[in-house]
């Protein structure tokens, strides 16, 4: 008997996703972003997101069918977001893969949407190595996590952001900085332009008394806002700007990737999540680890940003491992915090006993 065919499904921020996994290797899958509807705002606007996954939810799902040439009987477990994200969201996609699994008598598995971004390395690089360490910076969160195996240990955090995460600092000093949103790519742009070392930016919690695997970012975003103040009047040098912006966020991220896994032993670093995505962060990496003797796993692009085959590559991996299905009752966790990689009662209660 194959491995069984799972369906993830992705719905905790302004991106619809839909992807299918079968022993670890993705068979197809589908984004629908309403980025664009967002952009004026600055910023995710939460009704919106809502209401542009009820429009994109079923269309998403048959691309990705389409893609890996299955029809719907062909799925055999459905996994989906249940947390952290906005609430209105995270209800339509759980609404949808609930439908789904009860329609073709399937188990649902709630996954947490961290978990995913470390699993959608598994696509493109196969099995995670136990333990590895694994940075995850995206536009909520920063975490440095040490990692075993996926879907039966528990995650341990050892780091988080205190305040604005990675991406966030970009996303608000792009638009101080005049660039659109979102701000990342938009900093990544500018930057190429632009000399690093051209404005002294602060490396935030990098002294030898601050918590060595703590992420802090607000500090930064507001210096790169006074020295946007100090040019008023006159124009704002955003290559040079946004260069050395990218710079501290990369040099601070590599820095304690690297000192976690010199500290605890660990030869490989896998850096996932939005930020995984911008060029400096990526290069960074690569030079600091290949310095140090550890290898780096990155995702491609495409799996670096929300997406639903990151959610399959983790209901794949709790199916191989025997993990419990939620009840159909399951409900979303806005606020979840990194445990496990599922994310229901069902599956923590049978770890416990």
């Amino acid at each position: 008997m194959g491995f069984p065919v799972v369906l993830g499904i992705e719905s905790s921020c302004d991106e619809t996703g839909a992807g299918l996994v079968r022993g670890g290797r993705l068979l197809g899958h589908a984004v629908a972003s309403s980025m664009d509807e967002h952009a004026r705002y600055g910023g995710v606007v939460p009704e919106i997101a809502a209401r542009a996954h009820v429009h994109s939810f079923t269309p998403v799902v048959q691309l990705a069918l389409e893609q890996a040439g299955l029809r719907a009987r062909d799925i055999d477990a459905v996994a989906v977001t249940t947390g952290p994200g906005l609430s209105g969201a995270l209800q339509v996609g759980l609404a949808g893969a609930k439908a789904l699994a009860y329609t073709l008598d399937v188990p649902l598995y709630g996954v947490h949407h961290l978990a995913g971004h470390v699993a959608a390395d598994t696509l493109e690089h196969g099995p995670l190595p136990n333990p590895c360490m694994v940075l995850i910076v995206s536009g909520g969160h920063t975490s440095l996590l040490l990692v075993r195996d996926l879907a039966r240990d528990p995650i341990q955090h050892l780091g988080d952001t205190l305040d604005d995460a990675a991406g966030e600092c970009f996303d608000k000093v792009a638009r101080v900085f005049g660039l659109p949103y979102p701000g990342g790519p938009a900093i990544d742009r500018a930057a190429r332009g632009g000399d690093a070392g051209a404005v002294p930016f602060p490396r935030p919690l990098t002294g030898p008394r601050d918590d060595p695997y703590a992420f802090s970012f607000s500090g930064l975003k507001t210096a790169a806002a006074r020295w946007a103040e100090r040019h008023a009047g006159s124009p704002l040098p955003v290559a040079d700007g946004s260069a050395a912006l990218q710079e501290a966020i990369a040099d601070v991220l590599t820095r304690k990737a690297v000192a976690a896994c010199r500290a605890h032993g660990v030869d490989t670093l896998v850096v996932v999540g939005g930020v995984a995505a911008n060029s400096r962060v990526r290069s960074l990496a690569e030079q600091r680890c290949g310095e140090a003797g550890i290898t780096l796993r990155v995702p491609p692009l495409k799996l670096c940003t929300d997406n639903g085959a990151m959610i399959a590559a983790v209901g794949d991996l709790l199916v191989r491992a025997g993990a419990e299905a939620a009840p159909l009752d399951v409900s979303i966790d806005p606020s979840a915090p990194l445990e496990y990689a599922a994310l229901h009662p069902v599956a923590r209660a049978a770890r416990v006993a």
